[in-house]
């Protein structure tokens, strides 16, 4: 089956490349009723949006959605919702010279293994691009966990090459997307004075005509108790199928992560106390999930990122007949690719969790 769809009973689908007409989202499965706007999927749009900062690329795609169905008068309707961004600035010819050649880093030869033929602009369905469409229905999927149970999905970066953040206990969108003057917080990390030396790291990096890797940390917060399945759709198997299908993620973990593997139990373990008559644990290791089931305690996740694979500087590779070759690639890439990484795991995130609160609420009612 081809891997074009993700969910359940909240399910999406999408199609496009990157260097196509259009990318464009199938959601099913979207209770009706839920108010929804072409203001709120273009303010999600606009913090995923190419050559919104001179640290990312600097494409300029303005990514207006198009609502195709499932909408009417500002609700959703319980059918199928369908939404379309256009590509409108794509370079074709920056890829011409090596449509033939094997790109390190990227899935060039790979899907030749896999497919026999490829669209080399851009690198086709593999690219980054794409995720324009899961943005879209990730925005969908914020509205239903807010109205469902007021559920909210906040992401930041937490680190860039050897810059860690030290995060505050509670992240807010405004922490993460302004500085405390108001401007723009170009590099989506909280602890402002780490953001600026991220920034130093990634104008070295892009000046060097190299990329940097980092990580971004993602918090579900209001999440109630008891969604997930104890078995093969455990909610952090569905949270790490969602996060490791983005590009780039090259590790995942939740709550104290691998910092598991030095611990002890008596360390590990999160002791179980009432609060305002609500069950909860004095803290949080386990990162709000416990036999892969919700917890009630804030879901916290941690994924690492790999830097660009795309760059300007020559690499030493072999074309698809096997000769040796060098390759550069031309194409406008983000330096770094984690301040628009953040929104696109938050939407996948909320995509994970519209999907398991429709399950759970299909077995209880």
């Amino acid at each position: 089956m081809p891997g074009n769809s993700f969910g359940q009973a909240f399910r999406v689908t999408t199609a496009g490349e990157s260097h196509g007409p259009a990318n464009v989202v199938i959601i099913d499965g979207c209770p009706p009723g839920i108010e929804i706007s072409v203001a709120e999927l273009q303010f999600e749009l606009d913090r995923r949006r190419p050559g919104q900062s001179k640290i990312v690329t600097q494409r300029k795609e303005p990514d207006v959605p198009e609502i195709l169905s499932g909408v009417f008068e500002g609700q959703t309707t319980g059918t199928s919702i369908g939404i379309l961004i256009r590509n409108q600035d794509a370079k074709s010819r920056d890829y011409s010279e090596i449509q033939n050649l094997y790109r390190p880093g990227h899935a060039d030869f790979s899907y030749d293994a896999r497919f026999g033929v490829r669209d080399y602009r851009g690198g086709g369905r593999s690219s980054a691009r794409e995720t324009v469409a899961r943005v879209a229905a990730g925005a969908v999927a914020k509205k239903l966990l807010r109205s469902a149970f007021g559920g909210e999905v906040i992401g930041c970066v937490s680190q860039v090459g050897d810059v860690v953040a030290n995060l505050p206990e509670d992240i807010t969108l405004d922490s993460v997307e302004r500085l405390t003057d108001g401007s723009p917080n170009v590099v989506r990390c909280p602890d402002h004075v780490a953001a600026a030396a991220m920034i130093e790291r990634i104008e070295q990096a892009r000046k060097n005509q190299d990329s940097i890797g980092g990580a971004a940390e993602i918090r579900a917060l209001h999440v109630p108790a008891g969604l997930g399945d104890p078995v093969f759709d455990k909610l952090k198997a569905d949270l790490g199928h969602a996060l490791f299908g983005l590009p780039a993620v090259m590790g995942v973990e939740y709550g104290m992560g691998f910092q598991c593997a030095s611990m002890r139990g008596s360390e590990a373990n999160d002791e179980f106390v009432t609060e305002n008559e609500q069950v909860r644990t004095i803290t949080n290791r386990h990162g709000g999930m416990l036999g892969g089931i919700s917890t009630g305690m804030p879901i916290v996740l941690r994924a690492a990122v790999k830097p660009t694979s795309s760059l300007p500087r020559a690499q030493s590779t072999i074309s698809k007949g096997g000769s040796a070759a060098t390759v550069r690639t031309k194409g406008r890439h983000d330096p770094c690719l984690l301040p628009r990484f953040v929104p696109i795991a938050e939407a996948m995130v909320a995509i994970v969790l519209a999907d398991h609160w429709l399950r759970w609420r299909a077995i209880r009612e």
